[in-house]
């Protein structure tokens, strides 16, 4: 596909959008029509899946009749295989383009009101995991879709009718499941993601990483590698950057993330299937990070993250013996979790891991606890590998300075910390960007431990701690440019010049005074 017809299917998914938004704020009609994408990736597949099982007796899947014995067994059979390999099951009579059908015929005598098949047919696909590996993974996926939402229209007919249009305009776009080296749909959901993460202003940062971060902080923990065990994100979001990390190596056996608002962690399962990983592939769990973790003794070879800038959390006191903090002697402050985050995949992090993760710019030189805790990093464990800053207003929602934090527990480099400021290195907009040989400069300098006037520093642990773990970053990046000199003697001449020309214009003005035989101002 190209690049052309990448952005003409963009653009015919948010027109499609569009036609949904009606009084709904952006996280609102998202919800939706991300949810009937799904549904119509979930039902291609499965008549893809299906249709290859029936390959060898001549029949296609949807021309299956559930009422006959011969039909019922076929359906059975392939109900079971589904499951097993697919994770979940849709009747023939269930698939999108079967609805989409249904909902605008104009068939005398035939109704075209769907909306309750279609809640059941949701219900279903949940349903129909029960008891099997794939039942978490499934479990409530479509309970942000609410069919018989006012927001949707006022009475059931004019829900239908707007539900109905939507299925048919997406039933005529053809995603390309059946060319497994292309990811239309994966592309064309990340898109949609981000557009709705430009329109929720503050509230995207809950689910919504801007890809060129990711795509930063994806290559910073892949470098020297082209294969991971593991990946794992505390604060998922909607999952894309776990998706991100996988396009910077061939494979990634295993995908760990944890996510804390409910319709967030829908949206992350949703985008870990739709993107073709399989259901035994991935464990999302939904849960806050720092209070209720899920994934207690795993490791990680690969962590990333853009936790809730100084986000509050509880600091209780019995976190103390909590080994993930108890070897620190001091807990992040309740007011300010990023370092109680920090320590937290720290401890997940495996011997042979790599992890970043997206700070204020605060967390750097903060003192008090926070002081305390990255001292204990650097000067006891020498965790620390990398800071990065990165430009303002890169993020939605919020003009802070931002940083990234790269930590390793075996480090290559283990008597010095390099220090990048890629803060004045950008594309410029409503919301500024990082552009590609923006990424290119970091990731190269991050690599080589290059030492670049007004740019990076390669920083000795000694040097670190004579700054007293203080890691603002103009203390080893010097960005001080030195303004031109002034010609005082110039200066002066055109002072005395300026001077002159006031004497003159005063003399004027009071000879036009006298001629008028008014008084003068001077």
């Amino acid at each position: 596909m190209s690049e052309d017809q990448k952005k003409q299917l963009e653009q015919q998914l948010w027109n499609i959008a569009n036609t949904l938004r009606g009084k709904m704020n952006a996280d609102e009609f998202r919800d939706y029509i991300l949810g009937f994408i799904f549904y119509k990736y979930l039902a291609e597949k499965m008549e893809i899946y299906a249709n290859g099982i029936l390959k060898t007796d001549g029949i296609k899947y949807k021309s299956i009749n559930e009422n006959t014995k011969n039909g019922a067994e076929y359906i059975e059979a392939i109900r079971e295989e589904a499951l097993e390999t697919l994770g979940y099951f849709l009747k023939p009579n269930e698939l999108f383009s079967e609805v989409a059908k249904r909902g605008n015929s104009d068939v005398e005598g035939q109704s075209n009101f769907i909306i309750e098949d279609l809640q059941k047919i949701l219900i279903n696909i949940q349903l129909s995991t029960m008891g099997t590996e794939s039942e978490d993974d499934f479990d409530n996926l479509f309970e942000d879709m609410d069919l018989n939402s006012t927001k949707l229209g006022k009475t059931p007919e004019a829900r239908n009718e707007i539900i109905a249009k939507v299925l048919l305009h997406l039933d005529k776009i053809d995603f390309k499941l059946e060319d497994t080296e292309l990811d239309v749909l994966g592309d064309a959901y990340e898109y949609l993601i981000g557009q709705f993460a430009s329109g929720a202003g503050k509230k995207a940062g809950e689910f919504y990483t801007p890809q060129e971060v990711s795509m930063v902080l994806a290559k910073i923990v892949t470098t020297g590698k082209s294969k991971l065990k593991s990946v794992y994100d505390p604060t998922c979001g909607s999952g894309s950057l776990l998706l991100r990390v996988a396009k910077e190596v061939k494979e990634v056996s295993n995908y760990y993330g944890q996510e804390m608002n409910r319709t967030t962690y829908n949206l992350a399962r949703m985008n870990m299937i739709l993107h073709g990983v399989h259901y035994r592939k991935f464990d999302i769990k939904q849960e806050d990070t720092l209070e209720h973790p899920q994934h207690n003794g795993l490791q990680f070879e690969a962590i990333v993250a853009n936790p809730p800038f100084s986000a509050n959390w509880s600091a209780n006191p019995l976190f103390t013996s909590d080994d993930r903090f108890s070897q620190y002697g001091k807990l992040a402050p309740a007011s300010k979790a990023d370092f109680a985050f920090v320590q937290h995949m720290i401890h997940h992090l495996a011997d042979n891991g790599t992890m970043a993760l997206v700070l204020p710019h605060g967390a750097l030189f903060r003192g008090g606890a926070e002081q305390h805790i990255r001292k204990y990093l650097i000067e006891d464990r020498n965790y620390l590998d990398a800071v990065i800053g990165l430009p303002e207003k890169i993020f939605f929602g919020t003009d802070i300075p931002t940083c990234i934090m790269v930590f390793k527990k075996c480090r290559e480099n283990p008597n010095d910390v390099v220090f990048i400021d890629a803060s004045q290195h950008y594309g410029k907009g409503t919301q500024n960007y990082i552009r590609q040989e923006d990424i290119d400069k970091i990731i190269a300098t991050y690599q080589n431990r290059i030492t670049e006037s007004k740019y990076s520093f390669v920083a000795s642990i000694d040097q670190i701690k004579e700054n007293d773990y203080n890691l603002n970053i103009p203390r080893y990046v010097d960005t001080f440019e030195e303004e031109e000199p002034i010609d005082l003697e110039n200066v002066s001449s055109k002072l005395i010049n300026l001077e002159k020309e006031i004497n003159a214009t005063k003399s004027n003005i009071t000879n036009f005074c006298k001629e008028l035989n008014i008084s003068t101002p001077f």
